[in-house]
This record gives C-alpha cells, sequence and structure tokens, in this order.
C-alpha cells in the first residue's frame, strides 16, 4: 500500500518541500517581468510603428492595441510584421488588438499597460491624453499634442493632472536626435567659435528654421500610404501646429539650452501666416488608395478635382528678447533621389551656423560654420576651440568650404529619421524608470504648444 499524504507526517512535509523546491527551480528559469507595458492608442500615423521598430530592455514584447478598426489598423500591425519578420535584427514584438468603436472606454478599463503611445487622428488626442492621465497611464504622444487653442487649454490641465498623478507626458521630439542640429547647438554655446547669439530684427532674425516635407515618400523602404483624414486639416492640423511643432522646439532647445521657457511672459508673436498646397484627385488617389474625395473634405474641394490643404505656415516672434523666424512648405512629391530638407542658420557675433540640405550637399544636411569678418586670427581660434567638439564626437572633422568651414562625419553618426524614434523612446525610459525628467522640458513643452496654437489664432484671423 502507497504511504498516505497526511498533512503534518514526514512524507507530507518532503513532498511539499520537494514541490517548492521544484517551483524555485522553475521560477528562477522565468524571464524577470519588464516594468513598461505598452498600449497603442488608435495608431493612424507611421510614427505610431516607428515607435517599435526597435526592442527595449524594460519594455514587455507584448504591447496591446486599442483601435476602431480598419485600415488604419491594418496599416499598423502590417508595419510591425514586417520590422518582426525583416532579416536584419528581427523584432519580437506581439500585438494583442481589440478593435471596436469601444476602443478607448475599454482601453481605460481593462489596464492592461502602463504607457499609451498616442500617434493619429489629431482630433482628438489631446482629450486622449487627458483622459489616459486622469485612469492612470503614463502617455508618449507624437506631435502635435494640441492643433488650436482650445486644444492648448486641454494639454495645461494635462499636465497639472500628470504632476498630481506623479504620471509621465512626454511628447515625441525626434529632430533634436539630428547630429547636424545636435553640433550646431554645441557649436552656439562655444563663444570662441559662435561668439554670443545676435538678437536679430522681425526682417533678419537670429535664427530661422525651415522645413519642406512631401506628402508623397517612403518609410521603411515602402511607399507610405496616407490616411485621407490625413490631408484633413480639422483633423491632422495645419502645418503651423503640427510640423512646425519640431521647428519652435529646436529654436527653444537651441537658443536656451537647459532653460526653462515661461510662455506667460518670454514668447511675442509679430506675425503668422498660412497657406495651402493643392493636390489632384490623382495624386490623391496615388497616396491614399481612395478613388475619390471624402465628403469631410467637401469644403476644400475645388471643380471636383482639386484639394486646397492649409498645410504650409510661417511664424515670426521673439523670444527672450531673440527674434526667430518658422516655417514649413508641403509639395506633393519631391524630385528624384531628394527627400524632405531641412534649413536652418543662427547668426552669432563671431560666425553663423548654417544647416543647407540642397544639391551641393547631395541633399544631405550639412553643417556650415561662416565666420562674419576675414579675420586671420579667427581660423587659429576655431581650431582650438574645436578640439573640445571633436573629443566630445569622435569623427567630427572641420574642411574649409566657400565661406568658412564644413562639418564632416563619421558613418556612425549620420543616422536616419526612423532611427531617432528609438533615441527619444530610451529617453522616456530613463525618466519614467529614474523620475528624472530635467525640470525645463514640462514648461518648453508648454510653450512650444502656445506659441504654435497662438499662431494659427493670429494666422486665420488675418486670413478672413
Amino acid at each position: 500500500m502507497k504511504p498516505l499524504f497526511i498533512p503534518g507526517s514526514i512524507h507530507f512535509i518532503a513532498a511539499v518541500s520537494t514541490v517548492l523546491i521544484l517551483a524555485s527551480c522553475n521560477q528562477s528559469k522565468m524571464p524577470a517581468q519588464k516594468p513598461v507595458h505598452l498600449i497603442t492608442l488608435d495608431p493612424g500615423h507611421f510614427h505610431a510603428a516607428l515607435v517599435q521598430k526597435s526592442m527595449y530592455g524594460d519594455i514587455d514584447s507584448t504591447v496591446y492595441v486599442y483601435a476602431p478598426g480598419g485600415n488604419d489598423l491594418s496599416l499598423h500591425l502590417d508595419r510591425i510584421n514586417s520590422y518582426n519578420a525583416r532579416l536584419e535584427k528581427p523584432t519580437k514584438w506581439k500585438e494583442e488588438v481589440y478593435a471596436g468603436n469601444d476602443f478607448f472606454e475599454r482601453m481605460l478599463a481593462e489596464k492592461k499597460g502602463n504607457v499609451v503611445v498616442l500617434s493619429g487622428n489629431n482630433q482628438k488626442k489631446t482629450e486622449y491624453i487627458l483622459n489616459s492621465l486622469r485612469n492612470g497611464y503614463n502617455v508618449f504622444a507624437d506631435k502635435p499634442m494640441a492643433i488650436d487653442s482650445k486644444g492648448f487649454e486641454k494639454l495645461k490641465e494635462a499636465f497639472e493632472v500628470a504632476s498630481n498623478n506623479k504620471l509621465l507626458l512626454y511628447d515625441i521630439m525626434t529632430e533634436r536626435f539630428e547630429i547636424t542640429t545636435i553640433l550646431q547647438r554645441e557649436l552656439a554655446m562655444s563663444p570662441g567659435i559662435f561668439g554670443e547669439l545676435e538678437k536679430g530684427t522681425h526682417d533678419n532674425p537670429a535664427i530661422t528654421k525651415e522645413s519642406v516635407h512631401h506628402f508623397y515618400k517612403y518609410v521603411s523602404g515602402n511607399i507610405l500610404k496616407r490616411p485621407a483624414w490625413f490631408l484633413d486639416v480639422s483633423q491632422q492640423g495645419e502645418g503651423i501646429v503640427d510640423v512646425m511643432t519640431h521647428l519652435v522646439d529646436l529654436v527653444q532647445w537651441e537658443c536656451f539650452p537647459d532653460q526653462a521657457i515661461d510662455y506667460t511672459k518670454d514668447i511675442d508673436i509679430s506675425s503668422a501666416k498660412r497657406w495651402a498646397t493643392d493636390m489632384s484627385l490623382s495624386e490623391f488617389k496615388e497616396i491614399t488608395g481612395i478613388d475619390s474625395f471624402p465628403s469631410y473634405l467637401a469644403s476644400n474641394i475645388s471643380h471636383d478635382t482639386l484639394l486646397h490643404i492649409s498645410c504650409n505656415g510661417e511664424i515670426n516672434y521673439n523670444i527672450r528678447g531673440i527674434h526667430a523666424r518658422t516655417s514649413v512648405t508641403w509639395n506633393y512629391k519631391a524630385p528624384e533621389g531628394t527627400g524632405d530638407t531641412h534649413y536652418s542658420i543662427m547668426r552669432g557675433s563671431r560666425a553663423n551656423l548654417v544647416i543647407r540640405q540642397g544639391k551641393e550637399e547631395n541633399f544631405q544636411p550639412v553643417l556650415y560654420i561662416e565666420p562674419i569678418k576675414d579675420d586671420s586670427t579667427y581660423e587659429s581660434s576655431i581650431s582650438a576651440h574645436f578640439k573640445k567638439i571633436s573629443a566630445k564626437f569622435p569623427g567630427v572633422a572641420l574642411y574649409k568650404s566657400a565661406k568658412g568651414w564644413s562639418v564632416k562625419l563619421p558613418q556612425n553618426l549620420a543616422e536616419g529619421h526612423e532611427a531617432h524614434f528609438a533615441r527619444v523612446m530610451k529617453n522616456f525610459l530613463e525618466y519614467l524608470k529614474n523620475k528624472n525628467i530635467p525640470a525645463w522640458e514640462v514648461p518648453n513643452m508648454l510653450a512650444k504648444y502656445y506659441t504654435t496654437t497662438k499662431a494659427l489664432e493670429i494666422a486665420l484671423k488675418n486670413n478672413n
């Protein structure tokens, strides 16, 4: 007869001990629980997928997706699948999807993750941000977080909720990781090379940033399919509040490094304007795959075949006594061999720092140092001071150019735009883990969204 396992008997104690030892051994083989669980909310923009182009040590591989269903969701999942299936450094994401009209309420109720990723239709984005924070979620949001003055008021409330609930709200500022912009900022902090930032005037600003974008483009090697709502400024936001967010952010980040901007007293907008890019029905079909214009675009269509998109804008403003100009232009398609371009100039008392991306630069961003005066002592001065830059960024070198010097980059620093999403995510994860977001970040997020939404308000009044 087999012995009975009676509580308190030697057999029972031995059996329980064996089970506990085995459980302990099995548990030690299980991977440690990762602290960050992503939720992707209504992904309609390709940036939502680019956040997952890399894997991260602190992020669990299971991502919870909540969306209304439809083509936007399908395109997002296709992009994630392509990253999982690629031959070089494939990702290992597992997407758990809920599709239904009550997707947002379902997300709030189920609480399956702790970080909400937002990159899609901007019409309700600020509302999603605010309510996600109210329900205990951290938020990692693509720009823009607000597309009008009403949205800016909600965003102010969202930052208050985040602070009160000890949560993190952060936007995806990829352009801070473009190496030529990083070096422009570094050089501007070197008085021996740059001197001091000029004050500038309305007609000749101290800092100018211009961005040219294209509706037809390639992302991750494929022609980008745009959702039709992307061409509706009431859903995507006008250019003056969309891409302009990056430029306004860089003005603050470069002119006043690590300093907080108070939008209530540091910013004065002198002028703002907006204008349209026209798109034919055949061009619309080419990038959306849709044969006709949706009804919500009706008020922006002429002759049944031409869509007017208010996606371009310019802001002239004064920030802490410095005159700045930012502008965004959207064209349909870039000439063959080119793409989106960026131009930037910071005017200093000793030299101008200029980023150009034209034909001469093979349409790649190149940073130039252009002295103000023909001073024979400047060459020895720049060589001495540039040593600090090359020590901090190994491989960066100076070459003579027509107006001064160009800054040459080693291959390992010349990352593309898509790689910058992982850089921003790593910053976010550090701030989330260590509770060490810089003190200037939140006031400066508020300052840039005040600038863009106030500029839109002014531009709309000027058009009426």
